[in-house]
């Protein structure tokens, strides 16, 4: 039960709104960085939108089981979010059955709406049918084809629709119990389970129930195209948003030499001649929770309330656990480089130095402390692979008669403190 306390008290909204001030000051507060950026990293990978049904209540949950294996086998982690509650309502497999399944039993079918506005499988919190919401019910493949396509193998894995028919009837009945009093939890479901014999992949899975399902889990997970593209997404996160090819084939040897283990890839990519060469070097955009965070630790912000660092965040365009397609927030510059975007973070710098973010205070007098000039000063404390030369002249030529404030303010804006 305690650990689905969240769900037990709070509006939808205040449950969101405290997961998202707790995601923001985890990443500012936490002493543990490369977890928090690897957690991000397989929250986006494994993404599932709060906003529909009950996941925003299934959320913490779902975020604890990829805190637990985001260092471990990528089998184990990819497991525990085909079981998580909110991946099963999110990509609607709580809902998938074998058409010859009874209407009886303890399955979906037989839930009844409960306190948190979502009701029997086929109605939604307004009580709209199955039919009038577009969905079917019976074998549903939105989870079989996510899980190839952006969970493992990637888009050009080597798959064929047949297969994504046959990986959806093998995780027929994995669904949920426990919605209405509270107490989600993963079960499966027998009754609900399309059996039988099945190949995908040119592989033959044989019949045999919830077995089925991590029989493909497995193949899956230690597929060849599963280790190139989890590779090149880890290398694109670390490295480049065109990560060095020589770079991602060591890392795919590494993930399949090691039974799939995330820390050695990690360590792979990170120890790299690659990670730390000069064409590469401070290439990466950050997004704008890396650029909010960053900020309010390099300025020493002491932050009391996190809610407006929050909302400033999703006014960058990026609402924490609110992307709604399952392929969650891009890692690549084109997403977060726009002029309406690049606004709103130096108005976010502007504020953070001069006090104007709630719940957060920086004290810009000491930022300067000790330094030959302010604008040196400041630099050396907020950005210390410093400042190109026309940002600084552009700088300096407005400091005169500037507050310190508004200088700081300058220089968490300029294009250098916007990569990584």
């Amino acid at each position: 039960m305690a650990k689905y306390a969240p769900m037990m008290e709070g509006s939808p909204r205040q449950v969101l709104t405290e997961l998202q001030e707790a995601k923001v000051l985890r990443a500012i507060l936490g002493e543990r960085q490369l977890d928090e950026v690897l957690v991000d990293f397989w929250m986006n990978h494994f993404n599932v939108y709060a906003q529909k049904g009950p996941v925003r209540f299934l959320l913490g949950e779902h975020e604890r089981a990829i805190r637990r294996h985001a260092w471990g086998r990528f089998e184990d982690l990819l497991l525990a979010t085909a079981k998580s509650p909110a991946m099963l309502f999110y990509l609607d497999n709580w809902l998938s059955a074998s058409p010859s399944a009874s209407a009886g039993g303890r399955g979906p079918s037989a839930f009844r709406r409960g306190r948190f506005g979502f009701g029997r499988p086929g109605r939604d919190a307004q009580g709209r049918s199955a039919e009038a919401q577009g969905r079917r019910r019976g074998l549903n493949e939105n989870y079989a084809r996510e899980l190839m396509e952006l969970h493992t193998l990637g888009v050009d894995g080597g798959y064929t629709q047949k297969d994504v028919t046959e990986v959806a009837r093998a995780f027929t009945g994995w669904t949920i119990t426990g919605l209405r009093q509270g107490r989600p939890e993963f079960a499966f479901e027998e009754r609900l389970h399309d059996d039988g014999d099945r190949v995908v992949l040119g592989r033959r899975i044989e019949g045999g129930g919830e077995r089925e399902g991590r029989s493909i889990i497995h193949m899956l997970a230690t597929h060849a195209s599963t280790a190139r593209f989890i590779t090149f997404k880890l290398a694109r996160r670390f490295v480049a948003d065109e990560p060095p090819p020589a770079l991602v084939d060591r890392a795919a040897s590494v993930f399949q030499a090691t039974d799939g283990s995330i820390r050695e890839v990690v360590r792979t990519i990170v120890t790299s001649p690659e990670f730390l060469a000069p064409e590469v070097r401070s290439t990466k955009i950050k997004s704008p929770l890396e650029f909010v965070v960053s900020a309010v630790r390099a300025s020493g912000a002491k932050v009391a309330d996190g809610r407006d660092l929050a909302r400033r965040i999703a006014d960058m365009g990026m609402p924490l656990y609110l992307q709604a397609p399952p392929t969650g927030y891009k890692d690549t510059a084109e997403a977060w480089v726009s002029t309406s975007g690049l606004v709103a973070r130096l108005n976010f710098a502007l504020d953070l130095a001069a006090g104007r973010v709630g719940g957060v205070r920086v004290d810009a007098e000491r930022l300067a402390s000790g330094g030959p000039g302010l604008t040196d000063a400041l630099a050396a404390r907020l950005l210390p692979s410093g400042l190109s030369e026309s940002t600084r002249r552009t700088i300096e030529g407005e400091a005169a008669g500037l507050e310190t404030a508004r200088v700081a303010g300058l220089i968490l804006g300029s294009p250098e403190f916007q990569r990584r």
